[in-house]
């Protein structure tokens, strides 16, 4: 995307004034010392925490149904610190669009690079099976100094935030395809590139199979199968989660699935959910549960979401 794709002239309305402020803030922000800018998205999730009461009936009804086992209290001291983890990332966000590398690259603490490596010399393109983590966005930009890859991505509402959101990530990313562009996918993997890709919303029945996510059968694509089944590309696991201490990210990669796809949707997908389930417990409070992540249900089912 050219400059000329998010030249003011095409975004003078005032309805964009509130985005270009908010932009422009988050754009300032980027020189801030890194610790400054985790403490004002913290201080920036307690202010959505207050004033998303429909995003919080949303956490809460997740965490109801993922942790049982927790009381109201702990429940909802978790709320909280999903809220937090959201706004630290959307400072993160800034910081991988408009970071430069000299200053990002400390940030990154890499375990399994080898792993990836392996998968990529197979020639046969690789797919970086993710997850909505909430720091997804500049543990993309910190691997992508180690591997270049494509992401595939959902359009947004905001016309000049996808304005922005596209030129950044291809800037920084090698193609940025929209999430319904299977072809665009699947030419990616063809063409021997690794291709980031995050099976874990809601997408409705099409091409889903109901598994098991935290216990509660869920509605999950089988996309993942079937990238791998046409392309013979290699699933390689890879899975960003911020440091509590204020140092960076440990950016995991994981040996590439064995098996897989083995011809089995319902079992694969199973496996894939299974997966993210493990990697989401190490860290439950960076997970976006803000989605409604359990908004399809069986048939017969009663909705969760008020």
């Amino acid at each position: 995307m050219s400059d000329k794709d998010i030249h003011p002239i095409r975004f003078l309305s005032p309805r964009h004034w509130p985005m270009w402020l908010a932009l422009g803030f988050l754009r300032t922000c980027v020189a801030l010392p890194y610790r400054w800018q985790v403490k004002l998205g913290a201080g920036l999730g307690a202010l959505l925490y207050r004033l998303l009461p429909s995003r919080r009936r949303i956490a809460r009804t997740n965490l109801e149904l993922a942790f049982p086992e927790l009381d109201g209290a702990e429940r909802e001291r978790l709320v909280q610190r999903v809220f937090r983890s959201g706004g630290i990332s959307i400072f993160e966000s800034g910081l991988s669009w408009w970071g430069d590398r000299k200053r990002l690259e400390p940030l990154g603490h890499m375990e399994g690079l080898e792993h990836l490596e392996a998968a990529m010399a197979r020639g046969n393109g690789v797919i970086l099976l993710s997850a909505h983590i909430t720091c997804l966005e500049i543990g993309g930009r910190l691997l992508s100094f180690h591997q270049p890859f494509q992401v595939m991505y959902k359009r947004q509402r905001n016309p000049l935030f996808e304005a922005v959101l596209k030129r950044s990530r291809e800037r920084h990313y090698r193609r940025a395809i929209q999430r319904h562009d299977v072809r665009g996918m699947i030419r990616g993997l063809k063409e021997h590139r690794a291709c980031w890709y995050a099976p874990d919303q809601d997408f409705g029945r099409k091409n889903a199979v109901f598994v098991p996510f935290f216990g509660v059968p869920t509605a999950t694509v089988t996309a993942t199968s079937r990238f791998a089944a046409i392309t013979g590309a290699a699933v390689v696991p890879f899975f960003p989660f911020r440091r509590e201490d204020g140092s960076g990210y440990d950016l995991t990669l994981l040996p590439a699935l064995d098996d897989f796809p083995s011809g089995d949707d319902q079992a694969d997908t199973a496996r894939i959910s299974q997966l993210i389930e493990q990697q989401v417990r190490k860290a439950p409070d960076q997970y976006l549960w803000l989605h409604r992540r359990f908004r399809t249900m069986p048939e017969g089912e009663k909705r969760v979401y008020s």
